[in-house]
């Protein structure tokens, strides 16, 4: 039977504790897989073990790079100072190397021996573990050539410091491979990239901005492709800047790129050797359960985001909490984009300020909450003042055959917000099967297609056991000029063609929702708040009659977190949200009548709805048959 659901039963409560017990931090929360695997992709220095760390923007990633990075224990060998040296060649530049802080020492010791202040085997004793002896034999008279005796030191690293990350924002040739300069001489001209600053470390960058200059990515998976054989060797593609070829930095710099699934995935299917470059791929999940650790980690986040604001009551976290439900669209889990709450909180912050407050609430929440939704209204309001005025064709009462209300999201930008969206349904004799009349316009994603395609299985499945299936049937969203995508709309549908096809009028103050299957079963869809809440304005702009509501999946009961106001109006009876969990749950609440199932005989009752559209079925596939 269908179920109508009570308000207490989808109000959201926070764990009746105080959060002032909890300290600032900025620790990743919900991430421990992703974590696990990245300390992993950071520890082992080998080639190929580069890293691909995709998620959601606001979710921490970089944040966690940077963190895991500075936990790593020291290596010497991967932390040391270099230098490009005179090699009295226009091409081929010398590099030394040297421990961290040593180059700079080295190179006052240079001019001193230079200027005959330092004897050769003074200088060659000193640093005869750094093999410069055939430097010094090489080296012209000073007075003949003082450049010979400047060093151009390219990495100048404080001993027992950390591995280098250094984050590359704007990637370019050279920003990345460096350049050479033609008014110094060749040793002096050279000005690295971060690529090699980076080297013995790890230069991260964005995914996305890296693979969309295909001629630098091609360059980049060259580098990537370098062992440290051919590091040592000299034998490193692209390194040649104009006619100097510089030798390379023998240490092999670790590339981390932050990114999307949808890139990683795309350059998996691009580049068949992907994976051997990149083959740690931790991926930030964008939602985590709503446990007590969690949502600790999550205030423990906010208060370190808010350190230089008002303070915060429990009131205000725990309205922050249910915003993180909210936006993970399940009442068991939060967001990980937790810079998204700051934001929240820093407006609510500027509202108490405004306000004369000394703390941060959750009423001030709250009315940011409000805001937001109130500036990008605009549309939402268009179309409800087009519904009121008669201008769109709605009923928001009565019953109708072939119509039912679905429900749709529009979005804009950052903001989306739902509408009622009303799907018509005629049949007539023929054999053309169900038309989709918004892919016949051009107007009808992949999966939208796919879903109606399920439609004619659902019909042969359910009724057309014995006889063909033959009909024409064109389904339709009226006055929608979008494209229409997705299978939530699949399940209203199913109702308006079965409704056209019985001759039996569905209730118009029923919207719904839900994506079908061929056997009937019902499948959660997304944006559920989004599409109660848009029906909800649009009845509420006429008057709520007391028999309005939405019908949904019972499976995306779990995704309720609905506003106050409709909250309020489900108390009084103004409102109703009912979960069904098979197509035939919901024929009762549309139509009034019984859905009926087959007996021993496999026959539907005759006063059933299901006997009704067997009928019809039956019906059309005969005329169809004297037509042909």
């Amino acid at each position: 039977m269908t179920r109508e659901l009570t308000t207490d039963e989808l109000r959201l409560s926070t764990p009746e504790t105080s959060f002032d017990r909890i300290e600032p931090g900025t620790a990743i929360t919900g991430q421990e897989k992703a974590i696990s695997l990245l300390r992993l992709g950071l520890s082992i220095d080998r080639v190929g073990y580069n890293i691909f760390l995709s998620g959601e923007d606001g979710s921490g990633r970089l944040t966690a790079v940077m963190e895991e990075i500075s936990k790593l224990p020291e290596k010497d060998s991967m932390v040391f100072d270099a230098a490009y040296a005179w090699s009295g060649e226009e091409q081929n530049i010398r590099l030394l190397m040297f421990p961290a802080g040593k180059a700079r020492i080295f190179q006052k010791d240079l001019i001193a021996y230079g200027n005959g202040n330092m004897s050769r085997e003074e200088i060659e004793n000193r640093w005869a573990d750094q093999s410069i002896s055939p430097f010094i034999s090489s080296l012209p008279p000073y007075t003949d050539c003082p450049e010979a005796y400047t060093l151009n030191i390219i990495l100048d690293r404080i001993p027992g410091s950390k591995r280098t990350a250094v984050i590359e924002t704007h990637p370019s040739h050279e920003s990345l491979f460096g350049l050479a300069r033609r008014d110094l001489p060749p040793h002096l001209s050279i000005e690295i990239g971060s690529y090699q600053r980076a080297a013995g470390g790890f230069l991260i960058m964005n995914a996305e901005e890296i693979t969309g200059d295909e001629a630098l990515w091609k360059t980049l998976r060259r580098y990537l492709e370098m062992t440290q054989r051919s590091l040592s060797s000299g034998l490193v593609p692209g390194e040649m800047l104009g006619t100097i070829r510089p030798a390379p930095i023998p240490v092999l710099t670790k590339i981390i790129l932050i990114g999307t699934e949808e890139t990683y995935n795309r350059l998996i299917e691009k580049d068949e050797k992907f994976t051997r470059y990149f083959r740690i791929a931790p991926e930030f999940d964008y939602t985590m359960p709503r446990t007590e650790k969690n949502m600790e980690g999550t205030v423990r986040y906010l208060k370190a985001a808010g350190k230089d604001f008002l303070p915060a009551d429990d009131s205000a976290y725990a309205e922050l909490l249910r915003y993180s439900s909210w936006l993970s669209e399940d009442r068991g889990k939060l967001t990980t984009e937790l810079s998204l709450l700051g934001d929240i909180l820093e407006e609510a912050n500027l509202h108490a300020m405004h306000s004369g407050k000394k703390t941060i609430t959750g009423r001030d929440v709250e009315e940011v909450l409000y805001k937001r939704d109130w500036h990008a209204s605009l549309s939402e309001e268009n179309i409800n003042e087009e519904i009121r005025c008669g201008n769109m064709v709605i009923a928001l009462s009565g019953s109708k055959v072939g119509i039912v209300n679905g429900l749709a999201v529009m979005d804009r930008g950052v903001s989306s917000f739902g509408t009622p969206a009303v799907i018509s349904a005629t049949v007539s004799p023929g054999n053309e099967g169900i038309v989709n009349i918004e892919h016949e316009a051009g107007l009808s994603g992949g999966i939208h297609d796919k879903g109606l395609l399920i439609l004619e299985g659902y019909l042969r499945h359910r009724y057309a056991q014995t006889f063909p299936l033959s009909l024409y049937a064109g389904i339709c969203f009226e006055q929608s000029y979008a494209e229409v995508d997705g299978d939530s709309a699949s399940l209203g549908e199913l109702y308006a063609l079965l409704s056209a096809i019985s001759e039996i009028p569905i209730r118009q103050d029923v919207a719904v929702t839900g994506s079908v299957s061929q056997m009937g079963a019902l499948q959660v869809v997304g944006g559920i708040n989004e599409k109660i809440q848009g029906f909800f304005n649009a009845c509420s702009v006429s008057g709520l009659t007391g028999t309005q509501g939405v019908m949904l999946p019972r499976q995306n009961t779990s995704s309720l977190i609905l506003p106050r106001q409709i909250e309020e109006a489900m108390d009084k009876g103004l409102f109703h949200i009912w979960a069904i969990s098979d197509v035939d749950e919901g024929i009762e609440l549309l139509t009034g009548m019984k859905s009926g199932q087959r007996d021993k005989k496999g026959l539907f009752p005759p006063s059933s709805f299901n006997r009704r559209v067997e009928d019809g079925l039956r019906n059309l596939c005969r005329y169809s048959q004297d037509k042909g």
